[in-house]
């Protein structure tokens, strides 16, 4: 159907109101002690790192740096990552829990130090993290979390009630977490990582990779990189095969809008503990407040009608804050692991020269930051205490073995419905505006009109591993039900894993 709803869409320029220098794509064969691919968080703090060791390191980014998922990042930096403390000890130990604590709190006084040390203007803030629960499910959780912060050290409160319209039953707070901008902070890193003798290369697509004693990167252009390691750093590791990354973790989506509200935001970090989630928190703009209102998460391409999850959010906002203004509007895409701890170090047991790091679910700042280190340590052959921890190779029977089954039995389903499905629309059909799969000669394909009644007509069929896209209404993309590939109206990848485009269809249109 015609979205006849609207709203400002996110528009980078919000993220990137500051210059950030253009790198060029690389056209030759070049040799680097180490190649990262992904230019986020993670690439670009590995980079520094290792540059600043004196290694010489080249990060290639298959679009521009700084955004994908770090330039979408509603920007908590945080060490409370939801309700997981307690699932995490009875899962793996006291002692693991604590580790991933410490990981994160290790990057957050990272990032706080870097903040300090190099002057940063990135709106750095210190704000209290809060989980709040206003249902007896919800009350349960956090009395649960609660016990387990006391069980790890973690320094918490306990609150009875928060300073919004919303009656909440119990909450939880973890102190002395922050907030800031990402891109302000992480283009810094990047004036530091080209000083320290970097290399940024923008629109360089990495398809495949050679492992060995000195593996390389085949780039889509034909071209390689020789080096010592490399470090899949892309969000979805784009060699996710070698690895079964695929297999191993599922994508969601989540979304976000930017209002202007009609209350003043109190300050503080929140996340409900129930269902659908809701997020709240500020940013500064234009010497105001945007407040962030986040949520309704699912997986990538499957659920209702993407836009009904923003009038969800719409709808709180207006219960809470009250909306004065519409500002923005975007989604952000977050890869989990089956047991909810990255996956960082070598791609596997055989392949110590080909890193990875991913799975970061909805808290990259803190995950990537972490990861950032510990690869840094992996490539210098430091010790480092989180190795084990969050070593991709590692299987936990529990909750593993279910979690692979459903996942998998869900992309299996996923995979068959999109081959035997019927289409009736045929892009005749569609109205201004409009997307949708449709039949072209006996064929599935997709489509989409734009404003000004322009078709986009593109194979329906992944790169990836062959399943069928279906049209997101709310961000006018396709995405995998699969494996979370998305795609632009001509097809462009806009997440991975897949790293080849969806093929163009021809077709004219008569008029009648």
């Amino acid at each position: 159907m015609t979205n006849n709803y609207e709203m400002p869409q996110f528009p980078q320029s919000y993220w990137r109101n500051f210059e950030l220098p253009i790198f060029n794509k690389m056209t030759e064969d070049q040799s680097f002690d180490v190649a990262i691919v992904g230019g986020g968080i993670t690439g670009i703090t590995t980079g520094y790192l290792l540059a600043k060791e004196g290694l010489k390191v080249v990060i290639i980014e298959a679009g521009r740096i700084l955004t994908g998922t770090t330039g979408h990042t509603t920007a908590k930096i945080t060490a409370q990552h939801d309700i997981i403390y307690d699932e995490f000890i009875s899962h793996f130990g006291e002692e693991k829990a604590r580790m991933y604590y410490d990981a994160n709190t290790d990057a957050l006084n990272f990032i706080r130090k870097m903040v300090q040390i190099n002057q940063i203007d990135c709106d750095y803030s210190d704000q209290d993290a809060i989980i709040y629960a206003d249902t007896e499910q919800g009350v349960s959780k956090v009395e649960k979390e609660a016990k387990a912060y006391q069980t790890l050290g973690i320094t918490s409160t306990t609150i009875n009630s928060i300073p919004f319209d919303i009656p909440i039953q119990t909450g939880l707070v973890m102190h002395n977490q922050a907030q800031f901008h990402p891109l302000k902070y992480l283009n810094q890193l990047v004036k530091l990582f080209v000083d320290a003798g970097g290399t940024i290369y923008e629109n360089t697509t990495a398809a495949d990779i050679e492992d060995g004693d000195s593996p390389w990167v085949l780039l889509r252009n034909g071209t390689k990189i020789h080096c010592q390691y490399i470090i899949a750093a892309s969000h979805f590791p784009f060699c996710d095969k070698k690895g079964l990354f695929f297999a191993r973790i599922y994508v969601e989506r989540s979304y976000i809008l930017g209002l202007k509200t009609k209350k003043a935001f109190p300050g503080g970090m929140y996340i409900s503990a129930d269902t659908p989630t809701r997020s709240l928190r500020s940013t500064p703009m234009d010497g105001e407040n945007l407040v962030l209102v986040a949520g309704e998460g699912h997986k990538t391409g499957q659920g209702i009608d993407t836009i009904k999850h923003y009038l969800a959010l719409e709808q709180f906002a207006e219960d809470v804050l009250g909306i004065e203004e519409y500002k923005y509007r975007w989604s952000a895409q977050d890869m989990t692991t089956l047991d909810k701890v990255p996956f960082v170090g070598p791609l596997t047991e055989n392949q110590p020269r080909v890193l990875v790091a991913t799975g970061y679910r909805k808290w990259g700042m803190t995950n990537g930051t972490a990861a950032a280190i510990l690869l840094k340590d992996l490539v210098l052959e430091k010790d480092n205490p989180y190795r084990e921890l969050y070593t991709p190779s590692r299987f936990h029977a529990d909750p593993d073995v279910k979690k692979f089954i459903s996942t998998n039995l869900d992309v299996a389903k996923h995979l068959i419905k999109g081959k035997l499905e019927v289409i009736p629309m045929h892009p005749s059909e569609l109205g201004k505006d409009e997307g949708s799969p449709v039949m072209i000669n006996g064929q599935r394909a997709g489509a989409y009109r734009d404003q000004e009644g322009k078709l986009h007509i593109v194979d329906t069929t992944c790169k990836h591993l062959g399943c069928e896209v279906e049209w997101n209404d709310g961000d006018r993309t396709w995405d995998c039900p699969c494996h979370g590939s998305r795609y632009s109206i001509d097809g462009e990848v806009l997440n991975g894993p897949a790293v080849r485009p969806l093929d163009p269809i021809e077709w004219e249109e008569t008029s009648s």
